[in-house]
């Protein structure tokens, strides 16, 4: 028999008796040394290249057209391959031909037409709409990035995929008590942004702060780590400015343009992530005013709205079924009283919330405190029948009106 080469490369492989006397020659003998020599062969090409990866030369551009039309071509297949990969990656619309017809009414039909790929050599066509593989969790699929004068900020993809689909952590699916646990203030602390990537299971929800530093880099640490993230935006509270929540806030004295301004700037601090938070905001929630046109911006972008349930006057489920928005509303502040003990008291009420609803979420601040209790109380729950999932999976989905 020939050597098991389903053994994972590294595992020791089970030594075989040696025939005694003079060493024999078959068959499966050439065979075999003939491919090790291949492999070391190219392994040894592989090092030597110039970028130390092997790759596929880039798909020519498509040219525009003259009515504007948008290909599939000229988004899918100009991938280049990220670093650690062999081949380009590219969506299941690549080849296809996308256009783009506005209607009196101001809504937009699209036609698919069949067309070729442009370039040559293999691609890795990724046809999943719901999370991503945990090799290329810290990249951003392209597809679902619109470039504007602020940066790159989320968008639906012209086959539908949802920035909330895409990065949302995948779960079980298994019927049961399911509890998110978001942990927000990421980015304003660089010593506690890491201990609580470095520390949380990747079950727990992490939410960036728009006017934190560094997020692409806290943000990849985090994706490789397995936890899907939030963009935490802030919102004009009722003793405003007395309570300031920070730079770029989005206010009930501000126009329209002014607040979609505003939230697109902070939206381009970052990607990847499956929807907004508010931090504060007590005053701009109950303003419907101001609150419907960034719902609906927010809903169009394929992204969900977490409501951190600290004002009670809040309208953003009610504007969410509105505007058909997919909405998620926090159970229980998990640290208004920092303390250990307490923290753990709130994740147990937590727990009786979900037992008798079927799910439920909390939330909390990166302290120290919050997140030793998160981390503690989470390593004992799946024991007791518990699944801690990424807040996407808990968003709901009204229906129309």
């Amino acid at each position: 028999m020939g050597t098991d080469i389903h053994a994972p490369l590294g595992q020791d492989r089970k030594a075989r008796p040696q025939p005694a006397g003079p060493s024999r020659f078959s068959v499966g003998n050439v065979v075999f040394a003939l491919a090790v020599a291949g492999l070391l062969g190219f392994s040894g090409w592989t090092a030597l290249a110039p970028s130390g990866l092997i790759t596929t030369p880039l798909p020519v551009p498509a040219k525009e057209t003259a009515n504007s039309s948008q290909t599939a071509d000229t988004k899918a297949d100009q991938k280049v391959a990220v670093a650690g990969e062999r081949v380009p990656r590219t969506s299941g619309l690549s080849g296809a031909r996308v256009e783009e017809t506005l209607t009196d009414d101001g809504n937009v039909v699209r036609t698919y037409k069949p067309g070729g790929r442009t370039g040559s050599g293999p691609l890795i066509i990724e046809a999943s709409g719901v999370g991503q593989d945990s090799r290329t969790a810290a990249f951003p699929n392209e597809d679902l990035l619109e470039d504007t004068s602020d940066g790159k900020i989320p968008v639906i993809g012209l086959d539908g995929t949802r920035p909330m689909d895409q990065y949302a952590r995948p779960w079980s699916g298994a019927r049961g008590t399911r509890i998110a646990i978001v942990v927000g203030g990421l980015g304003l602390s660089q010593t506690g942004t890491q201990r609580a990537i470095k520390e949380l299971p990747g079950e727990v929800t992490l939410a960036f702060a728009a006017s934190g530093n560094s997020l692409p880099r806290w943000m990849q640490e985090a994706r490789r780590d397995g936890h899907e993230i939030l963009l935490q935006v802030p919102f004009e509270p009722f003793d405003y400015p007395e309570n300031d929540p920070g730079p770029h806030t989005l206010r009930t004295d501000l126009s329209e343009a002014k607040n979609l301004a505003e939230l697109h700037r902070a939206m381009a601090k970052t990607t990847n992530y499956t929807g907004i938070v508010n931090f504060m905001g007590g005053r701009f929630l109950s303003d419907a005013d101001a609150l419907e046109p960034v719902m609906r911006d927010v809903a169009s972008r394929g992204l969900l709205f977490l409501d951190d349930g600290s004002s009670a006057q809040s309208l953003s489920g009610t504007i969410a079924g509105a505007v058909e928005a997919s909405h998620a509303f926090a159970d229980l502040q998990l640290d208004a009283d920092l303390s250990r003990e307490s923290v753990l008291k709130k994740l147990d009420e937590l727990e009786r919330i979900a037992r008798r609803n079927g799910t439920a979420i909390g939330i909390a601040s990166a302290f120290d405190e919050s997140v030793d209790a998160i981390r503690e109380w989470c390593e004992e729950a799946g024991g007791r029948g518990i699944e801690i999932v990424g807040v996407a999976s808990l968003a709901d989905i009204p229906a129309k009106q």
